[in-house]
């Protein structure tokens, strides 16, 4: 089972690697609102894993992973969330690929989202109630739990839509690019294939990882949420570890490895200084992995994978994240500056 999950999530790495979305440059430059190239990959992958998941259930193949609607949760998690990543460059799942081809800042950003997953086990249990109301496990998917042809519309026919409406801006844009067509392709397929029993029956996840670790790693394993989260968090600290192996991987092969803190687009927005790198990282770990636990997942657990299942949490989520996201881009990267 181990070598199975790390090979799966060797695969999720080269996905992200191959369609560069994993990038520093890249997912700032979706922050700046100047690279939509993460966007792209991410709605693609979306519209492929619709219909494939709820293909799956319908013939009992499968089953649902929805994250309920903890609605103070996932909007002071959403919030967190967004500023978090754009602060930091990247996200829980592409913090591990960067790493492996030598980021600097995603090393940065994986101690501090250890210390916000390490903090989190800390206040879970007093900040447990804040995180409500909750307005339960909401989707599509509990709509359409019959077995006739509506059922297999309710799937088919958004995911066909997504689709086609990313390939149509895509080219209206002249952006229609091989690596990220692969990369949403990939990404959809494999989300989709590891929610069948046979493979690992759950969806691509990345968060619970870090608390995990760090309980592990400081002892902190006695208490209600480490053992809520101890399977999960095992799984996706594995699917990480294939994640990495394969950033390293790649990168040594193509010879794009290369140990770096400071990236283009950051340099050009808010200078070289390596100490202000640093911070910026440890702080954006910090709250990216603190909000995504608040939420209850990430852009891989609840965005990636819930929007997969029409989930009403993760579209709540995503909303709030990408306000959060975008209006600190534009704080943050709206004027260039040098040094």
């Amino acid at each position: 089972m181990i070598s199975a999950t790390l090979f799966f999530g060797f695969l999720f790495g080269f996905f992200l690697q191959y369609s560069r979305v994993n990038r520093n440059d890249v997912i700032i430059g979706m922050a700046a609102m100047e690279d939509w190239t993460v966007a792209r990959t991410m709605l693609l992958a979306i519209g492929i894993g619709i219909p494939l998941v709820g293909i799956f259930a319908h013939f009992g193949l499968a089953s649902y992973h929805i994250k309920p609607l903890l609605l103070g949760g996932v909007v002071s998690g959403g919030i967190l969330f967004g500023f978090g990543m754009a602060l930091l460059g990247y996200c829980p799942g592409t913090l591990a690929v960067s790493a492996g081809q030598g980021s600097l800042d995603a090393w940065a950003g994986i101690f501090g989202g250890l210390g916000g997953g390490l903090v989190y086990t800390l206040l879970e249990e007093g900040i447990r109630p804040l995180l409500g109301p909750d307005l339960a496990k909401v989707s599509l998917s509990g709509i359409a739990d019959g077995r006739g042809m509506f059922s297999l519309g309710a799937f088919i026919i958004p995911g066909g839509l997504l689709i086609l409406a990313v390939f149509l801006f895509a080219w209206k844009e002249g952006r229609l690019e091989r690596r990220w067509i692969i990369g949403g392709l990939g990404l959809g397929l494999l989300d989709g294939l590891l929610f069948l029993k046979v493979t690992a029956g759950r969806p691509i996840g990345a968060s619970t990882a870090f608390p995990y670790t760090a309980d592990l790693l400081t002892g902190l394993t006695g208490n209600a949420y480490f053992e809520k989260i101890r399977g999960s968090g095992h799984w996706e600290l594995i699917f990480l570890g294939g994640a990495l192996l394969a950033g390293l991987f790649f990168s040594v092969t193509s010879g794009e490895f290369e140990l770096r803190l400071v990236h283009e687009r950051w340099k050009k927005s808010r200078g070289g200084q390596p100490l202000l790198r640093l911070l910026a990282a440890l702080a954006g770990g910090f709250v990216l992995i603190f909000g995504a636990r608040l939420a209850g997942g990430c852009t891989s657990g609840m965005m990636l994978s819930g929007m997969m299942q029409l989930a009403l949490s993760a579209l709540v989520f995503s909303i709030i994240v990408f306000m959060a996201f975008f209006g600190t881009g534009k704080l943050l990267y709206g004027q260039k500056r040098s040094g």
